[in-house]
C-alpha cells in the first residue's frame, strides 16, 4: 500500500519529478523559498526522509547528495489510485462513479491509454465516402439512408 506524500513531501517531490535531473538540498530550498519561508535543515530532512522510504535514490557529490526520484509522478498516482480502488466492496461500483466524475477530456484520455496498454483494440479505419467516413463535396456524410 502506497502513503500519500505529505504536502511538503509533494511540493518537493513536484520539483524533482519536474526537473527530471539529480537536484541537491540547496536547489530545492531555492525554489521552495519563493513561496515560502522553509529552512535548509528542513528540506534536507525530508529529502532524507523521502530516501529513506524509497521515494528517491541518492548519491554523495562533494560533501552533498545529489536527489533522483525512483519512479515517476505518473506511477506514484497510478498506486495511488489502485489503491483507493482496492479498498472499495464494490470495485465495478467504484470504477463507474470514478468515470462519472471524469471530463470528457479524461474520458478520452482513459480511452487512449487503455487502447496503448492494449486493452481495447484500435478504432477501425473508415474508408473514406463510407458509412461514418468523410463527407462528401455536398457536406453529407456517406451511408446509405437511415430509418
Amino acid at each position: 500500500m502506497v502513503r500519500q506524500l505529505g504536502e511538503l513531501e509533494n511540493d518537493i517531490m513536484t520539483r524533482v519529478w519536474q526537473w527530471n535531473r539529480p537536484v541537491t538540498v540547496r536547489e530545492v530550498l531555492q525554489d521552495l523559498q519563493s513561496e515560502r519561508d522553509i529552512a535548509y535543515t528542513t528540506v534536507m530532512t525530508v529529502l532524507d526522509k523521502l530516501y529513506r522510504k524509497g521515494w528517491l535514490r541518492r548519491e554523495q557529490a562533494g560533501r552533498a547528495y545529489r536527489y533522483e526520484p525512483v519512479s515517476s509522478r505518473e506511477a506514484y498516482t497510478a498506486a495511488l489510485m489502485n489503491d483507493a480502488w482496492a479498498t472499495s466492496d464494490n470495485p465495478a461500483a467504484a470504477l463507474v462513479h470514478f468515470f462519472g466524475l471524469m471530463s470528457p477530456e479524461q474520458r478520452e484520455a482513459l480511452r487512449d491509454a487503455l487502447r496503448v496498454a492494449a486493452v481495447l483494440p484500435a478504432e477501425p479505419e473508415r474508408p473514406e465516402g463510407g458509412p461514418g467516413g468523410a463527407e462528401s463535396d455536398t457536406g453529407e456524410t456517406g451511408g446509405g439512408p437511415t430509418r
